[in-house]
């Protein structure tokens, strides 16, 4: 429990500052939502969380393109079932690839390319009831920790994007990030993120 808590939130928070670092226009746009509700105030509340729907389209598009896991626990069909031709026994194991449903054509335009615009005028939600978005799983067997999953990245993304400036370093330009993905039950970046913090200090003006 406590290493599916803390490994798939450092993994979501991971690929979204990498994401974020690969497209300065909507870094940009999710700091200014964050401050413009925070001003002056330098800690997030999980009362302001209903106010940065920019940075939730963020997060829900971390979770299309980037599922912390990939694969979902397996399920096993519980009687005999013909399923588009196909004979499918009763106790046959099955494994949902939430990854590949994510960048489906089919579902999705442009499936490869970070927007999270797509999700400020859609009602798809990753709670379960959307088939396109299922990283959290869907039905009985879905995440039972979602609800504070989702606290603590948006409080932990909220606070980052708040209280830093960031930046690649001198050396570094975006495209020569790698984002190789290393597969397993969770699914992390093969290189670490290397990154420029610098401290935001609010002003009246600003």
């Amino acid at each position: 429990m406590f290493a599916a808590g803390t490994d798939t939130t450092f993994i979501t928070l991971d690929w979204a500052m990498t994401e974020l670092l690969m497209n300065p226009h909507v870094m940009e746009k999710a700091q200014t939502e964050v401050r413009s509700v925070l001003r002056e105030r330098r800690v997030v509340a999980e009362s302001d969380l209903h106010q940065l729907q920019y940075m939730k389209a963020v997060i829900k598009e971390i979770f299309r393109l980037h599922p912390a896991v990939p694969v979902l626990v397996p399920r096993e069909s519980m009687e005999d079932i013909i399923l588009e031709g196909y004979n499918i026994p009763a106790k046959t194991r099955i494994f949902v690839n939430a990854w590949a449903i994510g960048r489906n054509p089919e579902s999705w335009e442009d499936p490869t390319a970070f927007k999270p615009e797509r999700f400020l005028e859609s009602n798809i939600d990753y709670k379960g009831q959307d088939f396109e978005l299922i990283p959290f799983g869907a039905g009985r067997r879905g995440c039972p920790a979602i609800t504070f999953a989702i606290a603590v990245v948006e409080l932990a993304l909220a606070q980052l994007l708040y209280s830093f400036d960031w930046e690649l370093p001198p050396c570094i330009k975006a495209k020569d990030l790698d984002l190789t993905e290393v597969f397993g039950i969770s699914m992390h970046r093969r290189e670490n993120l290397l990154v420029v913090a610098k401290p935001y200090t609010f002003y009246e003006d600003s």
